[in-house]
């Protein structure tokens, strides 16, 4: 399970051994805007370390630099070879990207004698203007590509926008990158994350953000503070009416293979239905 994704600086130890026993899920370390320019060799050595450190159940994610910012190869250099769960690439324009990244993950697995295709890819979508022009492409791009996740803060400046949200919600631009992000990981078959909320202190938001994006289809939610945990956690984990309702239907198609819809507590049910109860109790086929 993949609910929660908590954001740790790259250079700071001490968070990663925090982060390590809060609640998060998955922990992303980063590499890219938590480390300054000067820092990031050294950040890529205490990496090293902190990948060496039993993981527990945690998946173990390195967010890099962006492909073409001169500093990818270096990252990928330090942090294939001890098998991070996956790698999340900023700035990442379409499958193009997803593509060039496995080529890069292909050689330093190889090297590293690390078994082929186990370093998973989960861009970050819609950072960059021209990047919504090529959500379509993830579909097919890599065996590799896990998930999709997207970024409101950076697209705001590529944009030249003053602001993303107005009363707490973000602006129809930005609310298209998001919906483009569902609709782009829904072509490829794979989960769709939401982006993380800068409001720390703002419980309230949070648990309604994380509401809002189960409730729309995206899996997972980032964190950057252990405190918008416990709200992400809970939003997206299904409670017993939920589960006790996709068995029921899952039970009656299996009862009924030929049948088309029937009714179910009030409820109109058909086969669309159905997947989503699947996909709910972790049996999607």
């Amino acid at each position: 399970m993949s609910r929660s994704f908590l954001f740790v600086p790259a250079d700071s130890p001490r968070k990663f051994e925090r982060a390590l026993q809060s609640s998060a899920d998955a922990l992303i370390l980063d590499l890219e805007d938590s480390v300054s320019e000067a820092a990031k060799p050294q950040a890529r050595d205490t990496i090293r370390q902190m990948l060496a450190a039993p993981r527990g159940d945690k998946a173990v994610w390195v967010r890099i630099n962006p492909l073409d910012s001169g500093w990818a190869l270096d990252d990928l250099r330090a942090v294939v070879g001890s098998r991070p769960f996956g790698i999340a690439l900023p700035k990442s324009r379409g499958g193009a990207d997803v593509v060039r990244l496995a080529h890069y993950l292909d050689a330093f697995e190889s090297a590293a004698d690390v078994p082929p295709g186990s370093v998973r890819i989960m861009p970050i979508a819609t950072e960059l203007g021209q990047a919504m022009f090529g959500l379509h492409s993830y579909a097919g791009s890599s065996p590799r590509l896990w998930a999709l996740t997207w970024g409101g803060e950076d697209i705001a400046a590529d944009l030249g926008a003053s602001v993303n949200r107005r009363n707490g919600r973000y602006t129809e631009p930005i609310r298209s990158c998001r919906s483009g992000c569902l609709f782009a990981a829904a072509a490829a078959g794979v989960r769709a994350i939401d982006t993380v909320s800068v409001e720390i202190d703002d419980a309230e938001l949070i648990a309604l953000e994380s509401k809002e994006a189960r409730e729309d289809g995206f899996t997972g939610k980032i964190a950057i503070h252990p405190a918008q945990l416990a709200p992400i956690n809970a939003a997206f984990t299904p409670d017993a009416a939920e589960l006790e309702f996709a068995r029921r239907i899952v039970a009656v198609f299996d009862a009924n293979p030929a049948v088309g819809a029937f009714r179910l507590d009030g409820k109109m049910i058909d086969r669309p239905h159905l997947r989503a109860a699947l996909r709910l109790l972790g049996r999607e086929q």
